[in-house]
């Protein structure tokens, strides 16, 4: 029989899931004060790295008090062989891993969110980045204020960070042309936005829309002749207001809309629909092939998952192609 008691297991699982929970606050608030930090030109990517820490800890500790073992091991005919790094520590599930459990009680727009920077983790570890700050932000706010509500709803109020979730304006003269095209960014990898496109393209409507999947907020320069909003930096107004109904509509007209992406089976079939009846799969393949249109150089295309999808321009390039050999495909 152990010598530990009842009480004493109880202590140590309360006091480790409280040391989990205090580290990943510890986290949380580090990742936002790098970003706030004005002084600092690297912090995209040490936000990233730090808050998948803070989101990790913040599922140990949960799955922690639902005695979810979240160890990896192999299962022996009687007992569990634990999994152990060089030094003799247990391997601990990385935050993909808490994510992918049966018992993530995270919602899916929060999970999305988090996928979406463990992606761009893997790709800002291994290559150089220019600056995606202005870029990415929303996903980042989204990712605290996830943060801040998860932790009140599974620990309690005293675990928050909302305090800390400050609105950061950064002013700089910048010309209202300078303004209209902040989103044409020069010097964005082309992995980065290979990344962003693929992992959008793939996302159902109401998940790329979603607050908790990037938390977007559009400022209009507002005149005003009540003295009392005369000083007001920003006006909030409600969701269903016409003022709010129209900046909305405004933004789904001039945002950036996904690129329409088509599997070869997708492209083949619309050349036969086009009446080139004889190209088929192999013709298709022999084509990208020759013209080794699957290098990134070329942009025509994106790999998602381990699946490839092409653009609209590999698919002009394709129908180029049978005009020019009508005589064989029809």
């Amino acid at each position: 029989m152990s010598g530990v008691s009842n009480a004493t297991r109880i202590r140590r699982v309360f006091s480790v899931k409280e040391e989990l929970l205090r580290k990943s606050r510890e986290a949380a608030l580090t990742a936002v004060q790098i970003f706030n930090n004005p002084s600092v030109t690297f912090k995209s990517e040490t936000y990233v790295v730090v808050v998948i820490i803070a989101w990790t800890y913040l599922l140990h500790a949960y799955y922690r008090g639902k005695k979810v073992d979240y160890r990896y091991f192999t299962q022996g005919e009687k007992r569990k062989r634990y999994d152990r790094t060089k030094n003799g520590a247990f391997k601990h599930w990385e935050l993909e891993r808490c994510l992918n459990d049966e018992h993530c009680p995270l919602e899916r727009e929060v999970v999305q969110n988090l996928r979406f920077l463990i992606g761009l983790r893997h790709e800002i570890e291994h290559q150089m980045t220019t600056r995606i700050d202005d870029l990415l932000s929303a996903r980042f706010q989204a990712c605290c204020i996830n943060y801040h509500n998860s932790v009140v709803s599974l620990f309690g109020g005293e675990y928050g960070i909302a305090k800390h979730l400050a609105v950061s304006l950064q002013f700089s003269s910048l010309s209202q042309e300078q303004v209209d095209t902040l989103d044409q960014q020069a010097g964005l990898p082309r992995h980065i936005r290979q990344y962003i496109e693929g992992f959008d393209g793939v996302l159902a409507p109401d998940e790329f829309a979603s607050t908790k999947f990037a938390y977007r907020v559009i400022f209009v320069p507002k005149t005003t002749n009540h003295p009392n909003q005369a000083d007001q930096v920003i006006t909030f107004v409600k969701a269903d207001s016409e003022i709010a109904r129209t900046a909305n509509a405004a933004y789904a007209v001039i945002r950036e809309t996904e690129r329409p992406k088509w599997l070869p089976s997708q492209i083949v079939a619309k050349m036969k629909a086009e009446g080139f009846l004889r190209f088929g799969m192999s013709h298709h393949t022999d084509l990208w092939k020759s013209r080794d249109a699957k290098s990134t150089s070329k942009g025509y295309g994106v790999q998602i998952a381990k699946t490839w999808y092409w653009y609209d321009t590999w698919l002009a390039e394709v129908r180029k192609y049978c005009n020019e050999n009508v005589g064989t495909y029809r």
